[in-house]
């Protein structure tokens, strides 16, 4: 807040920290305004998908809101940070978030005074999985009219069937990535109880499948390479990407389930000889191609979050308290659809303009504080006053300590 201050002229920290944390505008509304206005430019068209993922928010210290070892994607590995279970709207090359949600640990929502001093609302204490958080913007954002043909997640919500029954029992095509370890069925594994062995003993009550499952890269490895298409999927900055599809009709079965789920199952090559593995619900009628385009939308999920970091400060805040979280991730996402706007706006003109642009652009053109040699030395002298008194601050807590054990010991 301090840096921002010094460069946003007839402004002070204490009021843009106010303006984050403690001021009662509602952020739902400006969710709701993102939403609207993001449809409108991508929704309601044969590509338009919704992206759903996760991101965490590396942080020090434990009081900010959320925060906990756990896993950070932005890492690489199990750090302390913040997680944000995030959706987005996309259209071919084009999207922009429109909804987010706050991981909360279990950690968190079993430790109420914890909860309490970072400001969380009573009925916001309660533990939600990442995947139904995830089923929450789903839902939130049918609600408020964002209109989309399929929803695309990653192997993280893929592997959990809870949530892909879910999405299947909503009524929503999905495509979803899953791990190579996932188990599929040939045929229709027609779960069934057994008859009982003998009279003698208790009767079989558990449903068992009546052929054996495989696992998908097993059953890739012995599929011949004739069955293997060649298809693009979509155009990059080093050509064409062009990949080789595996697809196949195949059933899911939970172990728990009546009824088999019959999906497809679309195994994707790329040049390098990755292999991606994602399950669809979509008609049986679709087409390998339309599904090989449906699996590569995710590439912009990542994308989105680069830019909503790099750019509109996704990543970089003061901000500890749960509705100061809250309306900064509102400000982000509506700052994400005003670079949306732009793109879309000048893409005659600059085909190739960027979130980077578009910035670099408004620092040249938005005010800025007067760089005279006398603004520089009062924002170093506020500084060092802000900076000694901390440490003072930090010394006399230590005396206070220090003069309360010695009248205990006493």
């Amino acid at each position: 807040m301090e840096r921002v201050a010094e460069a946003v002229p007839d402004s002070n920290d204490q009021a843009l920290q106010h303006f984050l944390t403690n001021s009662p505008r509602d952020e739902q509304l400006v969710v709701e305004q993102v939403a609207y206005d993001t449809n409108e430019l991508l929704g309601g068209r044969k590509n338009s998908c919704l992206l759903l993922d996760e991101s965490g928010l590396p942080k020090k210290g434990k009081k900010s809101v959320g925060v906990s070892r756990q896993w950070c994607g932005q890492l690489g590995k199990t750090e302390n940070c913040q997680v944000g279970v995030f959706s987005t709207l996309c259209c071919g090359e084009n999207y922009a978030p429109v909804g987010f949600r706050l991981y909360l640990p279990q950690c968190w929502v079993d430790d109420e005074d914890r909860c309490k001093e970072a400001g969380i609302p009573d009925e916001s204490i309660e533990f939600f999985t990442k995947p139904e958080l995830a089923v929450q913007l789903v839902i939130e954002a049918r609600m408020l009219g964002v209109e989309f043909e399929w929803i695309s997640a990653d192997s993280f919500y893929g592997k959990d069937t809870a949530f892909l029954r879910m999405l299947d029992l909503m009524d929503e095509t999905f495509m979803a990535d899953v791990a190579k370890d996932q188990t599929i069925y040939l045929e229709d594994p027609d779960p069934t109880v057994p008859e009982p062995r003998s009279k003698r003993g208790r009767k079989p009550s558990k449903l068992k499948a009546q052929c054996e499952p495989i696992r998908v890269d097993k059953w890739v490895e012995q599929q011949p390479a004739t069955r293997w298409k060649r298809t693009r999927v979509r155009h990059t900055t080093k050509g064409k990407l062009r990949v080789k599809i595996l697809h196949q009709r195949v059933w899911l079965w939970d172990g728990e389930e009546s009824n088999a789920h019959c999906w497809h199952l679309v195994v994707r090559r790329d040049p390098n000889g990755d292999l991606k593995y994602s399950l669809s619900n979509a008609p049986a009628s679709t087409s390998y191609r339309r599904l090989s385009y449906m699996q590569a939308q995710r590439y912009w999920i990542e994308r989105n979050f680069q830019e909503a970091k790099n750019q509109c400060g996704m990543g970089e805040y003061q901000a500890r308290k749960w509705k100061s979280w809250h309306h900064h991730m509102a400000m982000v996402i509506m700052a994400m659809l005003f670079m949306l706007e732009q793109r879309m706006l000048f893409k005659d003109d600059y085909p190739l303009l960027s979130c980077f642009d578009i910035v670099r652009i408004l620092n040249f053109l938005l005010p800025r504080r007067a760089t005279t040699l006398e603004e520089v030395i009062r924002q170093l002298e506020e500084r060092h006053r802000r900076r000694q008194a901390s440490i003072d601050y930090a010394y006399h807590k230590q005396m206070i300590a220090d003069l309360s054990k010695s009248v205990v010991n006493f």
